[in-house]
């Protein structure tokens, strides 16, 4: 059997389809096989997620800046130096939209009932959210628009994103990372491994496709 067949025959079977595309039995989620690896020997939280995170991040031409806990308001307004405008999620620690007001930059809250516009995020120059996980593995961020991360729209049309990552939110791969998401199955996500970018065009590297050119990744302790 070829390596297509494989790929194919691996198809119909989740959707419960025979060789030939009629109806099978239909495959229960028990019964799909898992023999891919669940996890790594980084431990979640670890100053060696952080740091393979940190490595991962760099390497996707994200901007990544560490601080302890006490330091996350500061950093935040460092790393949101030149813009004059930032929109902020509903659910955003006050102490950080209360320290980036203090800069004088125009704050655009995005709250249930009255959501920033297409056109106004248009004129935002940045965005501050939190996340919900991050994989130390891929370098990849994950946000489920729970408190402090918004609508997906936030993070894609500011083309600078300031990202805060507690260590705690660190796994090491994957599949750790989809465990916790489970918990909210109804929330739609926003995976992020750097900045937007494409190289689909001629082999040219062209950033701010389909969301922000500029990442900047907050990572707190430990």
């Amino acid at each position: 059997m070829s390596a297509r067949e494989d790929v194919l025959g691996a198809v119909r079977a989740a959707l419960g389809r025979g060789p030939r595309g009629g109806r099978a039995d239909a495959v229960g989620a028990g019964d799909v096989p898992r023999g891919y690896r669940v996890a790594t020997d980084t431990a979640s939280g670890s100053v060696a997620a952080c740091d393979l995170l940190e490595h991962r991040l760099l390497d996707y031409r994200a901007r990544v800046t560490r601080c302890r806990p006490e330091e996350v308001a500061a950093t935040v307004v460092r790393e949101l130096a030149g813009a004059a405008s930032v929109a902020v999620p509903h659910g955003l620690p006050e102490a950080w939209a209360d320290a980036v007001r203090a800069t004088g930059a125009t704050v655009r809250d995005d709250v249930p009932g009255r959501p920033l516009a297409a056109a106004e995020l248009d004129r935002t120059d940045a965005v501050v959210t939190g996340c919900r996980v991050a994989v130390a593995d891929t370098g990849t961020i994950v946000l489920d628009a729970g408190p402090g991360q918004g609508r997906r729209v936030l993070t894609l049309v500011p083309d600078r994103h300031v990202c805060v990552v507690r260590s705690d939110q660190v796994v090491g791969s994957v599949p750790e990372a989809v465990r916790l998401l489970e918990a909210h199955p109804e929330r739609p996500l926003t995976w992020i491994s750097g900045p937007s970018a494409t190289s689909d065009i001629e082999l040219v590297r062209v950033e701010g496709v389909h969301g922000p050119r500029d990442l900047r990744v907050v990572l707190v302790g430990p």
